[in-house]
């Protein structure tokens, strides 16, 4: 399968060498990486087109998901995994933690979320989504979330496949 790996790992200052890894780790499991640092493009609508290219072209997209910059995933990492759920593909997200979001927000801002009216508020007063989920339900209920790494992500998708080859049976 082609797998685009999407993500913040971009924004690595070792990027490159990330992606060469990444390529292998791929392969080594018969898969094919399309890698959003392929593209030959450097302006800002270029790099878009570019990776909206990719994720048409791949069969399943597999996204790092664990928070950068604050408590949530990179915001271009949503996007491409929301429009890889509009096309219908099968989506992996990945995380380090099984840290809820409650937790994780608790965790960043350093104080435990005060409770109002039976939910939990961030240091703003804003509600915090509190369905004992890792990530946003936007993200956790249609995508397929594991605990680990790359690695981690593809053996479930291909246990998924597998899965629906049998049932197709």
């Amino acid at each position: 399968m082609k797998l685009y790996l999407a993500g913040p790992d971009v924004f690595r200052p070792d990027a490159l060498a990330w992606a060469a890894e990444a390529r292998q780790i791929c392969a080594a499991a018969g898969h094919a990486a399309l890698v959003p640092l392929d593209g030959v493009e450097t302006t800002a609508p270029g790099i878009y087109q570019a990776n909206i290219a990719l994720i048409q072209a791949a069969d399943a997209v597999l996204a790092n998901l664990n928070p950068f910059r604050g408590c949530e995933p990179d915001s271009g990492t949503c996007v491409e995994v929301g429009f890889a759920l509009a096309l219908g593909k099968p989506v992996i997200g990945y995380l380090e933690s099984n840290e809820t979001t409650v937790a994780r927000v608790a965790r960043v801002t350093g104080r435990p979320l005060e409770i109002r009216a039976g939910r939990p508020v961030d240091r703003d007063g804003l509600h915090v989504e509190d369905f004992g989920l890792q990530l946003n339900l936007m993200l956790a209920v249609p995508a397929t979330v594991v605990v680990g790494t790359l690695q981690d992500a593809i053996r479930q998708l291909d246990a998924a496949c597998l899965g629906d080859r049998a049932r197709q049976m």
